[in-house]
């Protein structure tokens, strides 16, 4: 990697949004830099503080927010990321991204940013598999997404199905690959 790529987490309200915590600092330490937007569910699993304190920028929560530096953060991130990941994409976030909705800072994101936009869903099993969030998969596909995952595992409902977001590690891998696609 030369210099310094920035990354763009836009995190989803699911159980699933501790795990970014861990792609955060590792993308940290691996020399990127990183900005995180959530959704105001996403702020009810884990705090922006905690994004905060990992990436030194200030987390991105509304579309109308102004950074200190009179900067409009939901513009200046979507201009500098070479990749954009949003996970966990729950069904509820991957419905909005499909339908082109931009009602929060993660869903105005993805119709703001111009580089490789990847998507790790995680819901569950039922969820996964119903006709409506297949095609809505499907469309974002076409629209150019990437979609990583889910696997089968461990789901927060107590069993094992399809619907398990990827690994950390998975997706601190396939940001590498994007973001050198992306030079």
């Amino acid at each position: 990697m030369t210099g310094p790529r920035e990354v763009l987490l836009g995190i989803g309200g699911g159980i699933a949004a501790y795990k970014i915590a861990f792609v955060a600092s590792r993308l940290v330490q691996d020399g990127f830099v990183v900005r995180v937007a959530m959704t105001p569910r996403a702020t009810e699993y884990v705090g922006a503080l905690t994004f905060e304190g990992l990436t030194g920028k200030k987390t991105i929560l509304s579309s109308t927010q102004v950074d200190p530096d009179g900067s409009v953060p939901h513009i200046a991130a979507a201009r500098a990321a070479a990749v954009y990941v949003v996970a966990p994409a729950t069904a509820d976030l991957i419905g909005r991204l499909s339908a082109g909705v931009a009602d929060d800072a993660v869903t105005l994101l993805a119709l703001t940013c111009r580089c490789p936009i990847l998507l790790c869903p995680a819901m569950n099993d039922a969820m996964w598999l119903h006709p409506a969030v297949q095609h809505n998969v499907a469309q974002l596909r076409k629209r150019g997404m990437h979609v990583l995952g889910p696997v089968e595992g461990h789901l927060a409902e107590g069993y094992d199905a399809v619907g398990r977001m990827v690994e950390p590690s998975t997706i601190c891998a396939r940001i590498h690959e994007l973001a050198v696609g992306s030079s």
